[in-house]
């Protein structure tokens, strides 16, 4: 399902106040059916939009290496 910018600036909202940081973006993909979310302008995470009869959700996928777990 695709995300306009009405639903990119509504999430991009609320995780910037949900995670108390002005510096996560959302961002546009090639892809129609999800967004990037940025962090400091390094990429975290992608939203998808499902739509299950009539009632709308994002699903958040953030993937974390585990050579970043040693930083």
């Amino acid at each position: 399902m695709n995300l306009n910018k009405d639903d990119i600036s509504k999430l991009q909202a609320y995780l910037q106040k949900k995670f108390g940081n002005p510096s996560i973006t959302v961002r546009e993909r090639k892809v129609a059916d999800s967004v990037e979310v940025y962090l400091n302008g390094e990429a975290i995470g992608t939203i998808y939009k499902d739509n299950d009869e009539g009632e709308v959700s994002y699903d958040f996928n953030m993937s974390i290496l585990d050579i970043d777990l040693e930083e």
